[in-house]
């Protein structure tokens, strides 16, 4: 039963989560995903932890704890810090027991960990490797990265792996990229580690060979990971666009997969208003996730960007249309696995803003944290997962369009926003980026917080909240309340 309203982040504003894979497993939902630091110096510098939610309550997220350290498998020891935990995938064993596949920076291995429940304490097991012994990644094969398993229903079981962006040689650190896509292994079920066949390619192209393919506006880059609807093979990726995740089907697990679309974009690229990454919905970068069903309805998981840099990614989803075998590409919202719309009236944090840019368009993010005096974006007080920190929108001026996306504001009669700085402005509030007109407020403070109202009107039963910033100063935009 549904106790919680559900907003992307899904996860409390301190949780910095990407890559999540979501399984079911009874009745709830895991997640498995790296774990960026907040402001880290680059991705993944965390331990694995989990979180957890019923699956008919999907506001109501569980911290499940630290499941798996990096210093517990035996050749990141020596490795440098900055080698992370990169993305994991998990899957249930013939003998009831969940395998965590990850890859650790630096070892050019697919690593095993293995546990008796779906978020405990796992312990490393074995890197997966041929008959002889000798682990995949070590026989000349293009390097090993993000791992995806999956066990078919007749117990079967494959390993994707990947990485397609020839021009990273700082990953690479001298392996070579993939140059004819993503890969398949199928692992012997009675351990989970084996090579039974592989490496075999599964049509999903990427650089030379997607030239003048169905796979040519979007060639594999990464993030492999797989699902099964309706007896079909969903392949899911991350192409060398980097800010989208793809989709191509199969009717067998091994290929050929077929191109069939976008899933959903961080910067809505593809969607009406937003067609690259200077007019993108939000600044872009990097993502992974997956697609599952639950409770007959399909949901894409991926991750967005804050801190105006890309190691601080944040775990969201969206509820995605599918039908007649295909899916739509989602777009990004505020109400995420809510399921409705969220309620008009309360209190509602501004980090939960779906779309965010400047008078200047957006930019795809680096791993460097770079000024803009037009940008705003999504920060936090207090360092990493430090007692009492809250996200907030900084750099809230002139141009700046903070959208929150979808509202019942049928009954909604007036707006309040908490704002932080000095300025001197109105916010226009409307229900699109152009649409109409719902609230005109007033702005003038000479520092400190201030709260400030106007009355609110026009509003629907399901209506964005864009908020638009026109004068002088700057802000931190802390909240809203709908009344």
């Amino acid at each position: 039963m549904k106790t919680l309203q559900a907003y992307n982040p899904y996860l409390p504003s301190w949780e910095y989560i990407p890559d999540a894979e979501p399984h079911i497993v009874g009745d709830r939902v895991y997640i498995y995903g790296s774990h960026d630091l907040f402001n880290g110096l680059t991705f993944c510098l965390g331990d694995y932890v989990s979180w957890s939610a019923p699956t008919d309550d999907l506001g109501n997220w569980r911290y499940e704890g630290v499941i798996y350290r990096r210093e517990q498998d035996p050749e990141a020891r020596g490795l440098r810090v900055l080698n992370g935990l990169a993305a994991p995938d998990m899957a249930v064993g013939s003998d009831g027991k969940y395998y965590l596949y990850y890859f650790v920076g630096g070892t050019g291995k697919i690593s095993v960990a293995v546990c008796d429940e779906p978020a405990g304490k796992y312990e490393f097991y074995g890197y997966v490797h041929y008959k002889d012994g000798t682990p995949i990644g070590k026989r000349g094969e293009p390097y090993q990265f993000d791992p995806g398993v999956f066990v078919d229903d007749d117990g079967r079981t494959y390993l994707y792996t990947g990485f397609g962006f020839a021009n990273n040689p700082i990953l690479l650190k001298g392996n070579k990229p993939t140059e004819q896509g993503a890969m398949c292994f199928e692992l012997d079920p009675s351990d989970m580690l084996t090579v039974l066949t592989g490496p075999d390619y599964i049509g999903v192209l990427t650089g030379k060979e997607a030239k003048g393919t169905a796979y040519e506006a979007q060639p594999f880059g990464e993030a492999s990971s797989l699902r099964k609807f309706d007896g079909r093979y969903y392949f899911i990726y991350s192409s060398l666009n980097s800010h989208n995740l793809c989709y191509a089907v199969s009717d067998d697990p091994k290929g050929p997969f077929s191109y069939e679309g976008v899933l959903v974009s961080n910067g809505d690229i593809g969607l009406p208003g937003a067609y690259d990454t200077r007019h993108a919905h939000n600044d872009t970068g990097n993502t992974h996730g997956s697609l599952i069903d639950i409770g007959g309805n399909k949901y894409v998981f991926y991750h967005r960007h804050t801190n105006r840099k890309q190691s601080s990614r944040q775990a969201c989803a969206e509820e995605i249309i599918f039908k007649d075998g295909k899916f739509c590409q989602a777009e990004m919202t505020s109400c995420g696995l809510n399921g409705e719309a969220l309620i008009g009236k309360g209190a509602y944090p501004a980090y939960i803003a779906c779309n965010l840019y400047g008078r200047c368009g957006t930019r795809f993010l680096s791993m460097i944290k770079r000024r803009n005096p037009y940008l705003p974006y999504i920060t936090q007080s207090g360092k990493d997962r430090e007692g009492g920190s809250r996200q907030y929108i900084a750099n809230f001026c002139d141009g700046s369009m903070a959208v929150f996306k979808y509202f019942d504001l049928s009954e909604t009669k007036e707006i309040k926003i908490k704002l932080r700085g000095r300025g001197d402005g109105r916010i226009f509030v409307s229900n699109g980026i152009d649409g109409d007109m719902l609230a005109d407020i007033s702005l003038h403070s000479d520092g400190g917080t201030g709260i400030y109202s106007s009355k609110l009107s026009g509003g629907g039963e399901k209506d964005a909240l864009c908020f638009r910033y026109k004068g002088q100063g700057r802000f931190d935009f802390l909240a809203f309340k709908l009344l």
